[in-house]
């Protein structure tokens, strides 16, 4: 089982802000460090002091953190040239050791794509499947060998695809609730399939989904690992988990439920036991305020020595 924090800066982050939570998830025994792409801020917030590009964050954080993983859930491929996209991602592989995942997906939030200007099409998931078959394929060329690719969306010819990555493959998430075309991407082109923000029964609906869709492309379900991404507030007493529903804007009695992770040690041992039991081999832990680094604190010291290893 691996355990990582999921942050949203978006919201209201800045780069020194992203820094010292990253550093302090490594120091606490978290497995990764993972962020949205994202340069708009949601559900009225004010974003202040502005966005932070993703794959330039994890640049600065891949030469200030020594262990833990860093990653995107999920970058979106109306944002990136695919091309461009597997060079940034080798370079900041290169600059952490080999420590990258990558995240990929359709985009969603077409506001954000007004607010600066980025192309929005109706129709993103032949693009995202190109963006995989592009970036993938690049970063499996031979040395000395040539890639080209001609599609709808992106044509490339005789590309050198360099520079190679530090890991043998970085791994890559593809992730949504699409009942037919995500499951079989994963399966196609992804090393973890992930689901998001959803309760229990519709987690174990779309885990089987992904390894139907294995098992259909005649791979072994067992080299596709599955992961969950669920909101969190944790905390040893209801005034704790109180307060801190109130800092991000929510109330505590509706952020509890069948899907989000909420309470002490003990309930969230117990939930995301429950998530073993699915299936996950990797759960995210959403954490809004970055600024909380007591809260953090508290999932490292008091919950992480306790969840299934």
């Amino acid at each position: 089982m691996e355990y990582c924090v999921f942050t949203e800066p978006q919201q209201g982050a800045s780069y020194d802000t992203q820094r010292v939570f990253a550093q302090a998830a490594e120091r606490h025994g978290f497995d990764g460090y993972f962020r949205s792409d994202h340069y708009l801020a949601m559900d009225d917030a004010d974003g202040l002091p502005g966005p932070t590009d993703a794959w330039m964050t994890l640049a600065g954080l891949a030469r200030e953190t020594e262990r833990i993983r860093l990653g995107t859930l999920v970058s979106s491929a109306t944002y990136r040239v695919p091309g461009i996209l597997a060079i940034q991602v080798a370079q900041v592989d290169e600059m952490s050791g080999g420590r990258v995942e990558l995240g990929l997906g359709t985009g969603w939030f077409e506001a954000e794509h007004r607010a600066y200007g980025i192309p929005f099409p109706p129709k993103r998931f032949d693009l995202l499947e190109e963006q995989l078959a592009i970036v993938t394929g690049l970063w499996a060329t031979p040395a000395g060998e040539r890639f080209s690719f001609h599609g709808a969306h992106h044509d490339l010819t005789d590309s050198p695809a360099l520079p190679k990555p530090t890991q043998a493959r970085i791994p890559v998430i593809v992730g949504g609730g699409g009942p037919r075309r995500t499951p079989a991407l994963a399966a196609r082109y992804a090393s973890e399939f992930n689901i998001g923000f959803q309760p229990e029964p519709v987690v174990a609906d779309k885990f089987a989904g992904a390894v139907a869709a294995c098992e259909r492309a005649d791979r072994d379900p067992a080299t596709l690992k599955l992961s969950v991404a669920l909101p969190t507030l944790a905390g040893p007493t209801e005034a704790d988990l109180a307060r801190r529903a109130s800092v991000i804007g929510r109330d505590l009695d509706a952020f509890r439920g069948d899907t989000n992770v909420c309470g002490s040690s003990a309930e969230i041992v117990d939930k995301v036991a429950r998530l073993v039991e699915l299936g996950a081999e990797r759960v995210y832990f959403q954490l809004l305020d970055m600024t909380d680094l007591d809260q953090l604190a508290y999932l490292g010291e008091e919950v992480l020595p306790r969840l299934p290893h």
